[in-house]
């Protein structure tokens, strides 16, 4: 049988810039004081402990949580690239589903490096080394530019080509993003910028980008207390907020063949988890009314839209020219500034977004407040590659 799952607390730190943190166990350490603090109950409450991170020694979750308490419970370190955290959160939400524990803690944290990502191993095969083609062949012409700008830039150039969409739509999106960090204390760029100042910005790729469509490296932490709903009554924690449907998906031949960039950078993944999740929830995207997506260029979330069935494909421009990605509109999509203004520090980013959709459903989002949210969707993708989609109701 299944348990039913609910987010019992959930607590996250203002995000900042690298250099400007404080190191990955204080960060973590705080983060999950925040959770138990928010869910009303101590740490030697929690079972066991899923932390992710993606540039760290191994067993840093156990670092951070130690600073908390050494209390000999299981400690799990996840690392999926950028879907980490959400990665966390579907281990922690299994558990407590399958009734192995009743209160588990999810940590996500990132203490990032100026720059473009890059990988630390140069003596062994990197990821998705034998579909590397793919991106070689279709992004030729911008050899020169960091993978991950190429990857996500160059789906949103596939689009543009597609479907006519206009590289000002992204700088929209962008410009969105703005708006919403605005209403969010813990976001790292809170500062509004109309379409006009993303599109004036420092072109990356001409015709395609400019820096501001791209998130920028962030440190941070996050975390969510994840119980049964025994548990919960048991200890007079909220019962609000359930997980009620949440799907894992890699990599299908869909993804490198036939070649692709709109593929490549995660569409099929993106499209199959949230089906998933639809069918298991009996849900309709389009009774959706607020989502965190995984905007880490401007271009992604465009692409999700349509991945996530909340427009149809090749309708992404007009969601956005619609104004039905934010309040007023369909779906207010990344109310909390999302990766692009909020920040994304790797490891913390998908348990961030769960912070963020809890306090939706809760009702206690402030200035950034979805009315009548009722059902909230997540979407957190890595490549190499990883996408978890959740679903939360508000009980």
């Amino acid at each position: 049988m299944s348990e039913k799952v609910l987010v019992g607390g959930v607590g996250m730190i203002p995000f900042s810039k690298p250099g400007a943190s404080p190191s990955y166990t204080d960060m973590g350490a705080e983060a999950v004081r925040r959770a138990l603090a928010d869910a009303g109950i101590g740490y030697e409450q929690v079972q066991q402990a899923y932390v992710g991170y993606v540039y760290g020694d191994s067993t840093c979750g156990q670092t951070a949580l130690y600073e908390v308490g050494l209390t000999g419970i299981p400690v799990v370190n996840v690392n999926n690239n950028c879907s980490t955290g959400s990665t966390a959160l579907y281990l922690a939400r299994q558990a407590v589903a399958l009734g192995d524990a009743d209160c588990v803690l999810a940590l996500g944290f990132e203490q990032m490096q100026a720059g473009a990502l890059k990988s630390h191993w140069d003596d062994r095969p990197k990821t998705r080394a034998r579909f590397a083609h793919v991106l070689q062949d279709l992004t030729a012409d911008v050899a020169d530019l960091p993978q991950a700008l190429r990857t996500f830039g160059g789906a949103g150039r596939e689009h543009m080509q597609k479907y006519g969409t206009k590289m000002e739509t992204f700088a929209a999106i962008r410009a969105k993003a703005s708006r919403h960090a605005a209403n969010n204390p813990l976001a790292l760029f809170r500062n509004v910028v109309t379409t006009e100042e993303v599109m004036n910005d420092k072109v990356m790729w001409p015709g395609v980008m400019t820096r501001l469509m791209a998130c920028p490296p962030t440190c941070g932490a996050a975390a969510a207390l994840i119980v049964s709903e025994k548990f919960a009554k048991k200890h007079g924690l909220r019962t609000d907020v359930q997980i009620l449907a949440q799907a894992m998906a890699t990599d299908p031949v869909e993804s490198f063949d036939p070649p692709s960039m709109i593929s490549y950078a995660g569409f099929h993944m993106a499209q199959a988890a949230a089906n998933k999740v639809y069918e298991k929830a009996g849900v309709n995207p389009k009774d959706i009314r607020v989502a965190e997506l995984h905007d880490c260029f401007a271009h992604n979330e465009l692409l999700s839209y349509e991945a996530l069935g909340l427009c149809g494909i090749g309708e992404g421009e007009k969601f956005v020219m619609d104004g039905d990605n934010t309040y007023g509109g369909r779906v207010v999509t990344n109310s909390s500034g999302g990766l692009l203004s909020k920040g994304h520090p790797l490891g913390a980013t998908g348990l961030a977004q769960c912070y963020e959709l809890t306090h939706q459903l809760r009702g206690t989002a402030d200035k950034r407040q979805v009315e009548g949210a009722k059902l909230a969707l997540q979407h957190n993708i890595g490549l190499g590659g990883a996408c978890v989609v959740t679903l939360y109701g508000k009980a």
